[in-house]
């Protein structure tokens, strides 16, 4: 016999997930043309605003020249009609010309304006799509390879357009499960104030979980389906080693610490529904007594309910006590062994684990 190992543990709800960018952009060129140049290695670490692909300028140049030349042509009408109407405007004060043609040369005027502004709008047209023929990276981060190479005509303009090459961020990376509605509702009655709940996760190669981020994400409704609703946790992810695809384990804190009893799993009796542990009095009968079971940590399990810091578990040779019969005990210690790494969980419903607190 023993008496209950006792420990700060906190308790960890276990999760299977995936790795994701915090932004994911798809690069396309915003005009048609040949692409001339490019201007990265395949994987590089690029930065926003840098340069990645060259079009062709040439007809966008020659676009453009045209849009000036219309420019010029309607900044000639603009001034032959100002110059008509102050000449109708004298006139008019002479009596030499009617009202008629007084309100036509002004109507020139406002014609010859608006012409002006539209030539000026195509041409700022054309000159961004002479920017255009540069394209360059929307975000920061580490670009994929190119899609095209160089003599190669590309769409552009739409979101049907060729696209290039894709960028994925650097920094802080997503990390996202599925989690049962049960789940949910628990994250929600035990909502911590000032931040979210930590997780950690360890990756298919590792044995601990030495990943740690905070969940900062809750889908907005519960897939009717399957009854499971959508999370993400942020993780540091400073020197790029995690990838976006990868496979991660994942145990979000489901408990703040507290103190708890632990007892070997060999202790507990099944009862119908119930579970007990043998328990030896001063007297040296063995009693049962019913105990509320909470999840287990390093191979022992933790006792919420029905067990008292000072009982004297029966932890060994079980099979031989029973309820009212005197026993001979002998004294022992309870002790924690490092448990073995679960298997991968594969379904959404949550593992229920914990570890002792930090």
């Amino acid at each position: 016999m023993a008496t209950p190992l006792a420990r700060q543990v906190t308790d960890w709800d276990e999760f299977v997930g995936r790795f994701e960018a915090v932004q994911t952009v798809d690069v396309r060129a915003r005009v048609g043309g040949y692409i001339q140049a490019v201007h990265f290695r395949d994987g590089q670490m690029v930065q926003r605003g840098q340069l990645l692909f060259t079009l062709d300028p040439r007809p966008a140049q020659a676009a453009l020249a045209s849009a000036r030349a219309s420019v010029a042509q309607a900044e000639a009408q603009l001034n032959l009609a100002r110059a008509e109407f102050a000449r109708a405007e004298g006139l008019l004060e002479a009596q030499a010309v009617s009202q008629a043609e007084f309100d036509s040369a002004r109507a020139a005027v406002s014609q010859a304006e608006a012409a002006l502004a539209g030539a000026q709008a195509n041409a700022r047209a054309r000159q961004l799509d002479l920017e255009f023929t540069r394209v360059t990276a929307p975000s920061s981060g580490r670009v994929s390879d190119r899609r095209v190479d160089v003599g190669n005509l590309v769409a552009g303009g739409s979101s049907a357009a060729d696209v290039l090459t894709t960028i994925v961020s650097g920094g802080p990376i997503h990390f996202t499960f599925e989690g049962s509605e049960a789940l949910l509702l628990k994250y929600q009655r035990d909502a911590r104030s000032g931040g979210g709940a930590p997780v950690r996760i360890r990756l298919q190669d590792e044995g601990d979980y030495r990943w740690s981020g905070t969940l900062d994400f809750t889908d907005n409704a519960i897939d009717a389906s399957s009854g499971t609703i959508r999370l993400r946790a942020v993780v540091n992810n400073a020197d790029g080693f995690l990838t976006p695809g990868m496979f991660g384990h994942a145990r979000v804190a489901g408990s703040e610490a507290y103190q708890a009893l632990l007892v070997p799993e060999t202790a507990i009796v099944t009862d119908g529904p119930r579970r007990l542990v043998y328990v030896v009095g001063a007297d040296g009968v063995v009693a049962g007594k019913p105990v509320q079971l909470g999840p287990t940590v390093d191979g022992l399990r933790v006792v919420r309910a029905g067990l008292a810091p000072d009982d004297r578990v029966i932890v060994n040779g079980l099979q031989r006590a029973q309820p009212g019969q005197p026993v001979t005990p002998q004294n022992t210690e309870i002790t924690i062994e490092p448990r073995e790494e679960s298997q991968p969980v594969t379904t959404a419903q949550a593992a229920s684990t914990a570890t002792i607190a930090d």
